[in-house]
């Protein structure tokens, strides 16, 4: 039997599903916006820079003169700005079919944000972990609703420390062990935020996928510059491009046959590159007792928590009166 490998050509119709994308305005969010836009779906495009995000917007529109994209303001790493966000969407939309966390930068310098959090764990982990619980109303009103969240092939040599999390002052920190960290996380959160789901008995699915490894922006900060053009020739063997690596996160968000805490990821050797399967999270990322003690960190850091209370449906009848 030949194997039939997943593409963008098994994406389904998706005319009517309202879909989030952060990051959308380059590399993987950018493919998964065209692929998702092609398909008919409304795809919201969350960047950081607006211009930026018009700038992708039209070129997206020269292949695709019918798609619906809109282009709205999100910084993950601004806990504000992302209440901003989901109060905006919310004045706009009524359903939320697919929440596609994807936005993050990598081995970035140490830098602490406005609200005191370490950078990179603020835009990969935390800043979604915030969005995704603003969002929680949305995602419960739509039937089949899905979130998804992007990781990396990292998350198998981070560790967590909640005596340091956030790596106060600088202590501790390199730019790969806070990268590392932030993807752990997000598999982490993925997890719990399934069993959340089942808990509350909630028609929502939490999946995960990592991209392998894609060339795309997130490198700039990998090395100096200069190391980067003698060594990417050589490296990009290694690679594949956008398109490829966003579809384990394309594979998660749309495939009817995937289930709550499915991961995906590329088939190739070590993972590396390929076309999207189900693969496994390390042992270290399935420790529920880890998980929650994290989600009770963001729960405090964050200032958003998770509360959904259901909805009783009442019969209303009504009476002749004579």
């Amino acid at each position: 039997m030949i194997k039939k490998n997943w593409t963008i050509e098994d994406i389904p119709d998706l005319q009517g599903k309202i879909i989030i994308v952060t990051g959308g305005n380059s590399g993987l969010g950018l493919a998964s916006v065209k692929a998702l836009a092609a398909k008919r779906a409304e795809v919201i495009m969350a960047c950081r820079s607006v211009q930026r995000g018009n700038e992708a917007r039209k070129l997206l529109l020269k292949d695709q003169p019918k798609a619906k994209i809109k282009v709205m303001e999100l910084d993950l790493s601004n806990f504000w700005s992302i209440r901003m966000f989901a109060g905006d969407f919310k004045k706009d939309y009524n359903q939320l079919d697919i929440l596609l966390n994807n936005a993050g930068v990598m081995m970035t310098p140490y830098t602490q944000t406005k609200d005191g959090v370490e950078l990179q764990q603020s835009t990969n982990y935390f800043g979604h972990y915030a969005l995704t619980g603003l969002l929680l109303d949305m995602l419960a009103a739509t039937p089949g609703s899905r979130v998804v969240n992007v990781s990396s092939l990292a998350h198998k040599t981070g560790t967590m420390n909640f005596k340091n999390l956030l790596y106060e002052k600088g202590r501790g920190y390199t730019p790969y062990k806070a990268y590392s960290r932030s993807k752990l996380e997000s598999l982490l959160f993925t997890f719990e935020l399934q069993r959340f789901f089942e808990k509350n008995k909630l028609d929502c699915k939490a999946l995960v996928a990592h991209p392998g490894v894609s060339y795309t922006n997130l490198f700039s900060h990998a090395a100096p510059k200069w190391i980067r053009a003698i060594l990417l020739p050589a490296v990009k063997s290694f690679m594949q491009p956008a398109e490829m690596g966003a579809l384990p996160g394309l594979r998660a968000a749309v495939d009817e046959s995937a289930k709550g805490a499915d991961f995906f990821g590329p088939d190739g050797a070590m993972q590396m590159k390929g076309y999207p399967v189900r693969v496994t999270a390390s042992q270290h990322a399935c420790n529920k007792d880890v998980a929650r003690q994290l989600w009770d960190c963001s729960e405090r850091i964050t200032g958003v928590m998770f509360e959904y209370t259901p909805v009783l449906k009442m019969e209303v009848t009504s009476k002749m009166v004579v």
